[in-house]
């Protein structure tokens, strides 16, 4: 849905390049959805597939434990199968929350996330508004996340920030109408909207899978289960990773490798742990961010800002020139130690295809990489990676950071 929004963009930009494009030029939810649909449809079923063609055993079946070594099933009509097992790993997830004190929520409203989602709907063309309680992409370094909100407002996106909902009720007319409170002047103000997609995060499935019958710890404020480097739980043969272990990057790549480093292990093949330092990651917002390491904000607190050096640019892709979008909101920068090798802390871009060129930087994480290390490689041209490698200059100098020419 994100490259839906994309194409969109796309064709607007291809007037400027020469494309004859007939008005109105019109998006159509239901092709989309489709398309979207077969495609899940066809990766469950691979799946599926894989799953036979290893010998593994599929049960859809909600299990919970009976003891340390056994499972309890239990199947949609209601037929029980009893599991047992010298270990056990415990892989469920989260689920999406709602806010259940507001009045209406669960009745009139469904679940996503939250910036990427008011992304792609503004950029098939539909009026949404976002309601930010306090901040933006909490977790990640705030100047980037800046850059994503400003640029999401200057593409149609409007924000409501710092406000609170307080209910939302169902008109006549069908429409909803959402009640809310402006934290900053205490003020209460209504609007109508077609649909409303609530993003308040997601909680661990652990309720229902007996965890408290054999011991397995949870942190009791989060609900999700304690775990070691190695995914143990506080139960020997008990194990858990992804979404539900405390302390865990709720990645889906992230619980894939540690899944199979994990299974590794188990069948005595290997001894390698999963490494969480320096996960990369990136927001599929329509100016997409990608980051991998530490944000500004983690690196002074853990080393100081005497200690660190930022190196920064604004940048303009190329693909906004001949289109004249506005580039304001491209940046990159590179938080390093301040002495020594300079070993890079962090690194964090906006731009075209941010996830592309974060994977690719992600490793170099993995093999200490320096400030040198950037000057010495060579960039490819022309593309908005190369910049990274260009970088001089540094907040701390207060020079003007603007990419003026090759």
């Amino acid at each position: 849905m994100h490259q839906a929004a994309l194409l969109g963009t796309a064709v607007k930009d291809a007037k400027k390049y020469g494309w004859q494009i007939s008005e109105p030029v019109s998006h159509d939810w239901a092709t989309m959805a489709e398309g979207v649909q077969n495609h899940v449809r066809s990766l469950n079923w691979g799946h599926r597939v894989q799953l036979q063609d290893k010998k593994v055993k599929y049960l859809n079946m909600k299990g919970s434990l009976v003891d340390e070594h056994t499972v309890k099933g239990l199947t949609k009509a209601g037929k029980e199968m009893i599991l047992t097992a010298k270990n056990i790993v415990i892989a469920t997830g989260g689920r999406p929350k709602y806010p259940t004190h507001v009045p209406g929520a669960m009745e009139h409203g469904i679940t996503n996330v939250a910036l990427e989602c008011a992304g792609f709907l503004t950029g098939i063309g539909l009026d949404t508004t976002v309601m930010v309680r306090s901040i933006a992409l909490r977790g990640f370094d705030q100047q980037m996340a800046g850059l994503v909100t400003d640029y999401m407002e200057a593409y149609g996106t409007k924000f409501a920030w710092k406000c609170v909902p307080r209910s939302v009720d169902k008109l006549s007319s069908g429409a909803l109408q959402v009640t809310w409170m402006d934290t900053q002047t205490g003020k209460e103000q209504k609007d109508t909207y077609d649909s409303v997609l609530w993003a308040v995060g997601r909680a661990p499935e652990t309720k229902a899978l007996g965890l408290d019958k054999v011991g397995v710890q949870l942190n009791n404020e989060t609900g999700k289960i304690v775990v070691g480097a190695d995914e143990s739980t506080s139960v020997p043969n008990i194990y858990a990773f992804g979404d539900i272990s405390e302390g865990r990057p709720e990645l889906t790549p992230t619980a894939i490798k540690a899944g199979k480093l994990l299974a590794r292990r188990l069948a005595g093949q290997s001894a390698e742990l999963m490494n969480y330092d320096n996960v990369p990651t990136t927001v599929f917002t329509p100016l997409e961010y990608g980051c991998v390491g530490l944000s500004e904000e983690e690196a002074e607190r853990r080393h100081g800002t005497d200690a660190i050096e930022v190196y920064h640019a604004f940048y303009k892709p190329l693909e906004f020139t001949v289109a004249e979008r506005d580039a304001s909101q491209c940046y990159i920068k590179v938080v390093c130690e301040r002495r020594g090798d300079q070993k890079i802390l962090g690194l964090h871009f906006t731009g075209p295809n941010a996830g592309e060129v974060t994977q690719g930087f992600a490793m170099s994480f993995q093999c200490g990489a320096t400030y040198s290390h950037l000057l010495q490689t060579v960039g490819i041209h022309p593309t908005c990676a190369e910049e990274l490698i260009k970088l001089n200059i540094t907040k701390r100098s207060g020079l003007d950071a603007t990419v003026t020419g090759c």
